[in-house]
């Protein structure tokens, strides 16, 4: 595998990088019934799209609204009671961390690298995560799209980790698991890296990324 060098800085995305975005449907799942995880998925792709054409239109809301619209459009496509909202909304603020982020975190800040999450999620939903996950005093930095008002892959997002620490994109690893996402970071600059739980097919945006692993743990490793 291929050693990232001369790295001060190792930027994570949150959602579906650093925190199951399918948790808080696989714990109702008896509610949700045997299609649970297409629920979850679509709740999912809703959510992005509306970033995606919020940012187009110049519509911005914080990303707790475009949860709530996301779902709202989920349960009555997929005929849902509404009854099982409020627990969903609930166990979206405290998704389940993947089980080697704690690890994966603690080593790298024994590398002397800072740890910075940037996200879309709004500053108050990002400090309930990392509560939850028990990582609070592991980040340097929690980072949201709300200091610009406009959600990932505009450049202006990336660019905040760069201005927070006073670096080079190249002096930072971004890694997320969302293909366009390490496009976005990876045209900033950044060595963008993709972590590929589920063995899918990357994005076809002119851009691949500079590594690909398979867990967060694979960092420790990578960064020299």
């Amino acid at each position: 595998m291929k050693k990232l060098t001369n790295i001060k800085v190792v930027a994570f995305d949150a959602y579906g990088t650093c925190f199951d975005v399918n948790s808080a449907s696989k714990i109702l799942k008896k509610q949700l019934g045997n299609k649970w995880f297409e629920f979850s998925t679509l709740w999912r792709t809703r959510q992005l799209e509306y970033t995606w054409l919020r940012s187009l239109m110049g519509k911005h809301v914080d990303f707790w609204k475009v949860t709530e619209d996301s779902l709202d459009y989920t349960l009555e496509s997929f005929k849902v009671s509404r009854k099982v909202r409020p627990k969903l909304l609930s166990l979206y603020k405290v998704l389940s961390p993947y089980a080697d982020l704690k690890k994966t975190i603690q080593m790298l800040k024994l590398k002397n690298i800072k740890t910075y999450i940037l996200s879309n999620g709004s500053p108050s939903l990002l400090k309930t995560l990392i509560k939850n996950a028990k990582c609070e005093n592991l980040f340097d930095r929690l980072i949201s799209v709300e200091k610009v008002k406009i959600y990932k892959p505009h450049p202006k997002v990336y660019e905040l980790v760069t201005k927070q620490y006073h670096c080079k994109p190249k002096q930072v690893c971004f890694i997320s698991s969302n293909p366009w996402d390490v496009v976005g970071g990876g045209v900033y600059g950044f060595n963008s890296v993709w972590v590929n739980r589920n063995n899918a097919t990357f994005d076809r945006l002119g851009f691949k990324a500079k590594v690909k692993i398979k867990k967060l743990s694979e960092l420790i490793s990578l960064i020299k």
